[in-house]
């Protein structure tokens, strides 16, 4: 981990998307979301530049914060947190032994120049004191996350470890493996991973299983704008995972109080319908994925994509007079933030700050009503988000696959 950054506290996040099971249970694996009568998720077809529900064969896992946390109590969140410095330990080596000459362990290597790529994947670890790349650490983190907040275990066992990355090259949709473990298993693993991060390389080491490393993608990567969340902004890998079916989940009831699998749309409209609050880059990343309705078509896009890199978005905060959040490649955006944008007082900054007349905005005039601008071309191959037709522009057209 990186401990001589001033303003930022490194984090990892995991988009975790799971096809809905078929057979008797597949309405105990989901947890739709209730509509209040007279609400968009009370129609048959909510926000009608969303996809209807019924086009989606997955859901996405959003957890509730408790209203005690110190960061967006309350929030419906993507599983992950703050990277803990076991996640850098020397210690995986012998866990990752069978890939320690490949390079970053066997994942596929990203053709973005280190130059471009964001900080957070770009620091040379060894000069931080640690033989773990970035690239690893963070996948790492969000799965030993995913692991605290849900109970979602997402391993290989070591005696089938070729023939699962086999398949991961192959590009399948993985299982979700908990590796069979009893629930008392799990739940005692758990406990002791809450207890001490570095209990997941123990549980690891004793459990004969590797971190599903293989299966995370890399996604984008957010930081947390001044002012907006109390005192502490995070940098954050975002990284997606597509699963089968819906694995076995279980909240915490310490920072998580809630689970939740739903369908990208869903949580939109109930977002919109204000039976929930998400944060904005929950809403800019599920309305990406609203591009993707089929699993297997978010998943081919993810894993193909991700080898492109991705983009260090920092909003930077315009208020004139309602909370606008402008992004990279926004006509607005300053040219240098540093790391430190401040909040701008109003839409008219001076013009060196001007880039070109793209849009790439977010319009906030309370915590539930948020609206995308987007005329932009997405870098690195991503795709624009789902936003309303009235604010659709060529770019948006173009990037529908």
């Amino acid at each position: 981990m990186n401990t001589t950054l001033r303003h930022w506290k490194e984090a990892a996040t995991l988009i975790l998307a799971a096809g809905h099971r078929l057979g008797a249970d597949s309405l105990s694996s989901r947890t739709p979301l209730s509509a209040a009568p007279g609400s968009p998720l009370a129609g048959s077809h909510g926000p009608s530049h969303l996809p209807h529900r019924s086009c989606f064969d997955y859901d996405v896992l959003l957890l509730k914060r408790s209203s005690k946390s110190g960061f967006m109590p309350n929030a419906y969140v993507f599983p992950g947190g703050m990277v803990d410095s076991s996640d850098f330990s020397s210690e995986w080596l012998d866990i990752f032994k069978s890939f320690c000459s490949s390079p970053s362990f066997g994942l596929t290597s990203v053709k973005q120049p280190v130059e471009s790529r964001p900080p957070i994947f770009a620091t040379d670890r060894l000069k931080l004191g640690s033989p773990i790349p970035g690239e690893v650490a963070f996948r790492i983190c969000a799965l030993r996350e995913t692991f605290e907040e849900s109970g979602v275990l997402l391993v290989v066992s070591k005696p089938e470890e070729k023939s699962s990355l086999e398949s991961i090259k192959d590009n399948h949709v993985p299982h979700s493996t908990v590796n069979d473990l009893c629930s008392s298993e799990l739940t005692k693993w758990r406990t002791l991973v809450n207890q001490c991060p570095s209990n997941f390389i123990r549980m690891c080491r004793e459990l004969e299983v590797l971190p599903n490393i293989w299966a995370l993608h890399e996604w984008g990567n957010w930081l947390t704008p001044k002012g907006r969340y109390g005192v502490t902004r995070f940098d954050t890998a975002f990284f997606i995972c597509c699963l089968q079916e819906i694995p076995h989940t279980l909240q915490d009831e310490k920072e998580i109080v809630r689970f939740q699998w739903s369908t990208p749309s869903e949580v939109l409209q109930s977002y919109q319908a204000r039976e929930l609050w998400i944060a904005p880059p929950q809403f800019y990343e599920l309305s990406r994925m609203c591009r993707f309705p089929l699993l297997n078509d978010l998943h081919n896009f993810s894993s193909q994509r991700a080898t492109e890199g991705c983009e260090h978005w920092l909003p930077v905060v315009i208020n004139d007079p309602h909370y606008i959040s402008v992004l990279p490649g926004d006509k607005l955006y300053p040219l240098d933030t540093s790391g430190e944008a401040e909040t701008d007082k109003s839409a008219d900054p001076p013009q060196e700050h001007h880039q070109d007349s793209g849009l790439h905005r977010m319009l906030i005039s309370d915590p539930y009503s948020l609206s995308l601008q987007i005329t932009i071309t997405p870098k690195y191959n991503h795709v624009l988000p789902v936003v309303g037709q009235a604010l659709e522009s060529k770019a948006d057209s173009n990037s529908q696959l």
